[in-house]
């Protein structure tokens, strides 16, 4: 069937309607705290599904159904780490976030460090992070509408940026979490449907899925629970260490942390976390039975199949197998997908670039209208750089590209975390060592991306972090010895009473 007309106008409507919203919600003129934090206005629950439509970026709503497919179900425990990330995140650190009042995440650097220098480079990090992620997060869907539906490529990347521009540049952060709310609404809907359209159209339905899956398509012969070696892919690290790569998203990125603002209620955040880490397992579970069912699905009709792509293969069974109009609601989910993940990094950059960086190297103190305006020029800026290197990704090699950047993710956010582990954990820590645990921990972690590719990209969090501590520790001691420096952390910068 493809893409037809009346999927294109569902399309259309749909991203008119999240535009619409987008501005409805921003009717109130924001200023100052409350175009950064919100009005004080918005429910727990609709953050929670903000940070999920946050963290399910495209990259996952195509990879996901497509690693079950043609694989197993190995980087589902992924998925699991949300296990050992929320526990971690609700106990250790929520608490200090709320009791700081923090404004950004790299604030809480500056309030445990003393040390204004350390929340400019946390935020630097940051917002070249989230650039190149907005720029492939714009490249990926549009790519696969594009050669579903035929729509000139950065046509499709122009609309998406400027979407997404228009209603983080009006409304803040408000504006961008009831956007949020209804594109991740949107998404779980959809894709439920999918599970259950797509299962009604498998000869034997749930039973053949299930059947397949014990037949080694859950885990591969040669995949192990346990590698004594932790450097080795196993179920065991694979879920540790994307525990600790969701942790460093929720403690160190800016665009999470930014959610956690917008209430100082320590129940209100930990209901956010605990539903946030619900519905992310839940969609992932959803994504793999996908997978699996299109496998089946595919070995039953294989004259259906259109792509041998796998991670077209989702996008593909969507523009061709399902009924007319569901087709152009799920392919709008796709692209909202991208959206909320779009503006959420917009409006953190603008508001990480604003507080973090031009409040520090600026000599006079800023009006809210001030800081308003500079936020608003910045979203404004990055939007159109993203779009640039994202049109600039689609008319060349994306591969490599990609591959990079995923391993950059890592990098950067496994290097950050490891500052603020340091900083909560332990009080001896100083600014002195902080600066030499960041930057003993990003040579290593960028030697051993390039130089020992034997080693999994799941430990990159885990090793980035031991060595924060194992360098910033020592390194603090004596650098405190020799200046005689005996200042003790502010005591809510740290867990210790």
């Amino acid at each position: 069937m493809g893409f037809t007309t009346i999927d294109f106008v569902i399309l259309v409507v749909y991203l008119g309607a999240v535009l619409f919203a987008g501005l409805h919600f921003s009717k109130k003129d924001m200023q100052g705290k409350e175009f950064f934090k919100g009005d004080g206005t918005i429910p727990w629950w609709v953050t929670s599904v903000s940070i999920f439509a946050t963290l399910l970026s495209p990259i996952s709503f195509l990879s996901l159904a497509g690693n079950s497919y043609g694989g197993t179900w190995i980087l589902w425990f992924a998925q699991l780490g949300m296990l050992i990330a929320i526990p971690l995140t609700i106990k250790y650190f929520l608490p200090i976030y709320s009791k700081l009042n923090i404004d950004t995440a790299y604030h809480y650097l500056e309030l445990r460090f003393d040390s204004k220098a350390l929340r400019v480079l946390g935020a630097l990090m940051f917002i070249i992070y989230q650039i190149g992620r907005m720029s492939i997060i714009m490249y990926l869907p549009s790519m696969v509408l594009a050669n579903l539906t035929g729509i000139n490529v950065n046509l499709l990347i122009i609309v998406m940026g400027v979407i997404a521009i228009i209603y983080s540049y009006t409304g803040g952060l408000k504006s961008v979490l009831w956007t949020d709310f209804i594109q991740g609404s949107v998404l779980l809907i959809g894709v439920t449907f999918a599970l259950i359209y797509l299962l009604s159209s498998i000869d034997g339905g749930a039973g053949a899925v299930f059947d397949t899956l014990r037949q080694g398509k859950f885990l591969g012969a040669e995949e192990v629970i346990f590698d004594p070696n932790i450097l080795k892919n196993s179920v065991f690290i694979i879920l540790v260490g994307a525990g600790f790569n969701t942790c460093s998203s929720y403690i160190s990125s800016q665009d999470i942390v930014q959610r956690f603002t917008t209430t100082t209620d320590t129940k209100e955040l930990n209901k956010m976390m605990l539903t946030n880490g619900a519905l992310s397992i839940f969609i992932a579970t959803v994504f793999y039975l996908i997978g699996t069912g299109l496998y089946v699905f595919y070995n039953q009709n294989p004259v259906l199949a259109q792509t041998a792509q796998q991670d077209q293969i989702f996008a593909s069974y969507i523009a061709y197998q399902l009924p007319v109009g569901v087709t152009g609601i799920l392919l709008a989910a796709i692209y909202a997908a991208s959206q909320s993940t779009l503006s959420t990094g917009l409006n953190s950059v603008a508001t990480s670039w604003t507080l973090d960086i031009q409040e520090r190297l600026s000599k006079k103190e800023m009006s809210f209208e001030q800081q308003t305006k500079i936020a608003q020029y910045i979203s404004l800026g990055v939007g159109i750089v993203a779009i640039v290197v994202s049109m600039v990704l689609a008319n060349g090699e994306i591969k490599s590209a990609y591959e990079w950047f995923n391993g950059f993710m890592g990098l950067v956010l496994g290097v950050l975390a490891g500052t603020f582990v340091l900083g909560v954990f332990t009080k001896v820590a100083n600014a002195t060592g902080a600066f030499a645990a960041f930057a003993v921990s990003a040579i290593a972690m960028v030697f051993i991306k390039y130089n020992m590719p034997e080693v999994s990209i799941w430990s990159y969090s885990i090793i980035s972090i031991g060595l924060s501590l194992v360098v910033g520790v020592p390194v603090s001691y004596i650098s405190r010895k020799l200046t005689n420096d005996n200042k003790i952390p502010n005591s809510d910068t740290v867990i210790y009473e």
